[in-house]
């Protein structure tokens, strides 16, 4: 072959090859760019467990009691958040960009309807921040579900909407309290969401790790998110919801089941927090599936029949009042079943003395009340006396139209100190009883705070606690109740939810208004 001849070779093959080669290489850097490049997800919280029916409001003062809102919210390893950003760390290439968000509001539950006011501030900065941040793939919102704000009855929907205006068609997931109340409008605004299903919450981490699975492989193009919403039209009482028993067990085992069978399938239910009265309240069902509506609408309606089925079992148990369940805990401590435990559960602003009077009045010892709300009280004591002196005040009963009578205390002051988020009183009296102050509604859910306040735990025979369900982790399944009796002594969180004066609720749901 001729020399020209081969430079003809040679020039018409890198004519041909050369455009070859960048075609392939353009084609390869496409399949990086959509499969590893970084990836920038915006995580934002704003979570509020509303007791429409107590007395005080929540403003914007209770939402910055603790401090301004802030973006340090990246730091926790476990909760919604924390389980979130470990599956991202997990997967590696994702940039979590923390979003200004309000801290805990103070007194947790025991407040009322939350200002519009405060909404506005925190959900709008909410999405100021976003519209700030740069360019987002996606965005995680950590909520309760059961917040309820002056003005907005569906509050949590709103808070997606505003964002999603802000953020356009990105993929925007929602993880959500057991207790929460809401409908389509949230599935609506939402592209996913995941509700907790233990009672006590154990599983906030998980439910944080799947929105974050789900949220990647959206952003990647691997899931389409694809919803059913359902409400069974129950509504059940906090102290009913513990997943230890049944139905709420079977209830949860039933959606644990699907998930199970079908892949890419997440089953959630809210039980609903029936202490806030808004048009969204009660059972919930909301089924995600990778783009198959017609599974994600059977799986729906499977389980909402089924929260109808037992609704009998799950909403129309009765529980002792006060005079009876306080007789009953002495009885089984007179029996050697000790510690036993009194759950106030009614209590939602935790000063009410019903249960602590009626032991005074039945000669009662060995007891503790961990713990009574009366910041009055402890202000008093500060000001008045230190630890080891004799005191003669006035404890609780004011906290709201429920609480009882103020209960005269003749006795010693054992602990005044900072725990926790406040300053807390213990005061001695009687044969070996005890009252725990706090300046807010403190829900005991572990032994561990005798200890530190000078008590000691096996001089006790009766505890009192103002919980519902979360005491159950640390005083029944670690063995160390002898009995446990749920009293339902007045309160603004009755057992028997008739007794509410509700204005928004549904009027066909039940039991307050459909009967069998």
């Amino acid at each position: 072959m001729s020399k020209n001849a081969k430079v003809y070779i040679v020039k018409n093959l890198t004519l041909w090859i050369i455009p070859i080669l960048l075609i392939i290489f353009a084609f390869g850097c496409q399949g990086v760019s959509e499969k590893e490049k970084p990836i920038r997800i915006a995580v934002a919280t704003f979570s509020h467990e509303t007791c429409t029916f107590c007395p005080r409001p929540t403003t914007i003062e209770d939402w910055e009691y603790y401090g301004p809102p802030t973006r340090d919210i990246l730091t926790a390893d476990e909760g919604y958040i924390g389980g979130f950003k470990t599956v991202c760390e997990e997967y590696g290439g994702i940039e979590l960009v923390g979003i200004l968000s309000p801290r805990g509001a103070r007194g947790g539950s025991s407040g009322s309807w939350i200002t519009k006011e405060a909404f506005d501030k925190y959900s709008y900065g909410i999405a100021e921040d976003l519209r700030q941040a740069g360019h987002l793939d996606g965005v995680f919102l950590a909520l309760h579900g059961a917040m309820a704000v002056t003005g907005f009855l569906k509050p949590e929907a709103e808070i997606v909407r505003r964002v999603r205006e802000v953020v356009g068609d990105i993929p925007i997931m929602v993880t959500l309290d057991l207790h929460a109340n809401e409908d389509h409008e949230l599935s609506d605004a939402a592209d996913a969401v995941f509700i907790i299903k233990r009672y006590p919450h154990y599983d906030t981490t998980l439910q944080g790790e799947r929105a974050a699975r789900v949220m990647i492989k959206t952003i990647r193009g691997d899931y389409q998110p694809t919803m059913a919403t359902r409400k069974p039209g129950v509504i059940t009482p906090s102290v009913y919801q513990g997943t230890g028993v049944s139905p709420a067990m079977e209830i949860m085992e039933l959606a644990r089941r699907w998930e199970c069978r079908q892949r890419d399938v997440y089953v959630s239910v809210a039980f609903g927090f029936a202490y806030a009265d808004v048009p969204d309240v009660g059972a919930t069902v909301m089924v995600v599936t990778n783009n198959d509506q017609e599974l994600a609408d059977m799986i729906a309606d499977d389980v909402s029949d089924y929260i109808w089925r037992v609704r009998k079992e799950f909403a129309g148990k009765k529980l002792p009042k006060t005079r009876e369940g306080v007789a009953l805990a002495i009885e089984a401590a007179e029996a050697g079943k000790t510690p036993v435990v009194i759950a106030d559960h009614s209590d939602r602003t935790g000063g009410s003395t019903h249960i602590l009077e009626e032991l005074i009045n039945r000669g009662a010892k060995n007891f503790c009340i961990a713990t009574l709300r009366d910041e009055k009280a402890i202000e008093e004591i500060q000001s008045t006396a230190k630890v080891g002196d004799e005191i003669s005040i006035d404890v609780g009963g004011y906290s709201d139209k429920f609480a009882g009578n103020p209960v005269r205390i003749e006795g010693k002051v054992e602990f005044l100190d900072e725990y926790g988020r406040g300053t807390v009183v213990v005061l001695a009296f009687g044969e070996n009883n005890h009252v725990i102050l706090t300046p807010q509604l403190m829900q005991v859910t572990s032994p561990s705070i005798f200890a530190p306040l000078g008590i000691e735990l096996d001089s006790l025979d009766i505890i009192v606690l103002k919980s519902r369900v979360h005491f159950r982790r640390g005083f029944y399944e670690t063995g160390l109740a002898g009995a446990i009796f749920e009293v339902d002594a007045p309160g603004w969180g009755p057992a028997d939810l008739t007794v509410l004066p509700y204005k928004n609720i549904p009027k066909d749901i039940y039991p307050v208004y459909k009967k069998d």
